[in-house]
């Protein structure tokens, strides 16, 4: 929690739970999903702390907000420049640590810089596809 301290907005108990539930989570959750478990601890905390708060990172840097999902933004605490892998059945969302260096010719640009991409790839995750064959 150190590296919150200077984050810009009142580190409420509510805040720290939203922080801590995020802190290392891979699953990429919707500001329902983080509401839901968050709210478990505080059950008087409003939907409307946990969205703020939601928003408040993204805005300072924190959390990444995906809208991959046509449904709802899911939430990426992992900031650090990566790809995702989707699946088209549950909406699972994986991490893709690697790198791709692409070149987009120079008069497909349209004079664009470009200054960095984003990947998404989209599958059928192992639970479904088991689910599929039975």
């Amino acid at each position: 929690m150190k590296k919150y301290r200077d984050i810009g907005f009142k580190l409420t108990p509510q805040r720290i739970a939203v922080l801590e539930y995020l802190e290392n989570n891979k699953e990429h959750p919707s500001a329902e999903t983080v509401y839901s478990n968050v709210s478990k601890k505080f059950p008087t905390m409003s939907f409307a702390t946990v969205y703020n708060t939601l928003a408040a990172l993204r805005d300072r840097g924190y959390l990444l907000e995906l809208t991959i999902d046509a449904d709802k933004r899911r939430y990426d605490p992992n900031i650090h420049p990566h790809h995702h892998l989707i699946c088209k059945v549950c909406k699972k969302i994986i991490d893709i640590p690697t790198e791709y260096m692409l070149q987009i010719p120079e008069h497909l640009r349209g004079g664009f810089e470009i200054t960095g991409n984003h990947i998404e790839f989209y599958g059928v995750c192992p639970e479904c596809k088991q689910q599929r064959a039975t």
